[in-house]
């Protein structure tokens, strides 16, 4: 979907809640991303990789001169063969750390693996951001998540399309503050629920 495209879908849904939804995730993704310079991380299920999500985001990127908005795209089925930039498997998500955001996207059942694996990038202080159909639990790991829901007006594909136009936007509204307090309130519940650090 090309920029005019994507204004004209803009158009049509003015009035709606997505415009200010998604303007307000993209938003925590660039704030997010921008100031801590670590690195985006992006991710799907098993069953479905973020292809479209990262080309986009990779154009936003350059577009707007942001490099800090072109992702590394995690794969479940990625092999050393393939070439470097489809070569990152979810081993990836174990080495993420504070500073370093991780996008989630899951249409669908996430599974126990990719979950356990966003658990610990929680925890060794990267911030989770989801987008899907509103699973639980990955809902419940984010710092912020945006869902579409079976049967919302949009579908996951175009809401994608909405999220990675308004991050390269360079006038994308910040995040709320209450939301800001929130992050800080859920990082620190992280830190003292955390093991202590090993000493071997």
């Amino acid at each position: 979907m090309d920029a005019v495209r994507v204004a004209l879908l803009r158009e049509v849904l003015a009035g709606t809640e997505w415009l200010g939804a998604t303007r307000r995730f993209a938003g925590a993704l660039r704030g997010s991303v921008l100031p801590h310079g670590g690195g985006l991380l992006l991710v799907g299920t098993a069953g479905y990789e973020p292809w479209h999500l990262a080309a986009h985001l990779v154009d936003e990127a350059a577009w707007s001169g942001t490099p800090g908005l072109a992702p590394t795209l995690v794969r479940h089925d990625a092999c050393p063969s393939d070439p470097a930039h489809l070569a990152v498997g979810l081993g990836r998500l174990a080495a993420a750390r504070r500073g370093e955001t991780l996008l989630v996207v899951t249409p669908d059942d996430p599974g126990a693996p990719l979950l356990e694996r966003v658990h610990d990038a929680r925890r060794a202080g990267a911030t989770v951001l989801a987008l899907g159909t509103g699973e639980r639990e990955v809902t419940a790991m984010a710092h912020e998540s945006l869902s579409v829901p079976d049967g919302a007006e949009l579908d996951l594909d175009t809401v994608q399309h909405l999220v990675s136009a308004a991050a390269g936007e360079n006038a994308v509204p910040p995040p709320r503050g209450r939301r800001r307090f929130r992050d800080r309130l859920s990082r620190l519940a992280d830190h003292l629920t955390a093991p202590p650090p090993s000493r071997w």
